[in-house]
């Protein structure tokens, strides 16, 4: 234990990842306040925070920010659900691996946000637009993390979990996924960085309510203070996301070496 202590340095700190962006702040509020960075060009930190409290009295910030973040969750979860299942059945099952993958992987390397035209004729400009180009780019990720990580595990384990006779149902859940749960969840913490650049630009088609709306109705009114602000809240709902996945994956993965507390 004593050991432990002495060997952990001053940047293990969990405010050590903090300094910085407090440095970008704080410079960012000096730029402006000296006239170094006009107005016009970039509000300051504290108009930005004005801006938050005045729309979070209105009750307006949270409604845009709660309605995209149903976007979002409900695109995630359509998204997730069929790359998992996907890169499940085509990592196990060498017949699907065959016939199907290399579609997957023609279809993934088109940019989901070249759709938007064909979305709109399908969709509309509705709610399902949305969250079909969010699900849309939350599926690679996930399939390909799967794909690869049901790929990668340890052959010598599955033919000793064979050898001890056990059935296929326990070799998945025992051998199988606990091996490919690592590469799962780094694909799930990318596709949630995915999730939310879709959003973005999915919310810049024809939305009457969500952060995007915000986005698109300040600049038309040259509010740049409102416009950094939903950048921000893109930064800190993204922070919060991935801050989720990684309590998820240290608690998944508390038996991998690599995940364990120092």
């Amino acid at each position: 234990m004593n050991k432990g202590k002495k060997d952990k340095k001053w940047y293990d700190n969990r405010l050590i990842p903090w300094v910085l962006p407090i440095f970008i702040v704080v410079f960012w509020q000096f730029l402006v306040q000296y006239k170094i960075i006009t107005t016009t060009l970039l509000p300051s930190p504290l108009e930005v925070v004005d801006a938050a409290i005045q729309l979070s009295v209105s009750g307006d910030l949270q409604t845009h920010v709660l309605i995209s973040t149903q976007r979002a969750l409900i695109g995630f979860i359509i998204g997730g659900v069929i790359g998992f299942i996907l890169g499940l059945i085509n990592g196990t099952v060498l017949f699907f691996e065959r016939t199907v993958d290399t579609t997957v992987q023609m279809i993934r390397t088109i940019p989901h946000l070249a759709l938007i035209p064909l979305v709109i004729l399908w969709f509309g400009i509705g709610e399902d637009a949305k969250i079909f180009l969010v699900a849309l780019g939350v599926m690679f990720p996930i399939y390909i993390n799967t794909f690869n990580g049901i790929k990668n595990v340890d052959r010598k384990l599955i033919e000793m979990g064979n050898v001890y006779g056990l059935s296929r149902g326990k070799l998945f859940t025992n051998i199988i996924l606990p091996g490919a749960l690592p590469s799962i969840l780094v694909g799930i913490r990318y596709a949630l960085g995915v999730m939310w650049v879709s959003l973005i630009v999915a919310e810049t088609i024809g939305t009457d309510a969500g952060i995007g709306f915000m986005a698109t109705s300040a600049r038309e009114f040259m509010q740049m203070d409102i416009i950094v602000l939903t950048i921000v809240l893109y930064a800190i709902l993204g922070k919060l996301s991935d801050l989720i996945a990684k309590l998820f994956e240290h608690r998944l993965l508390k038996w991998h070496p690599a995940f364990r507390k120092k």
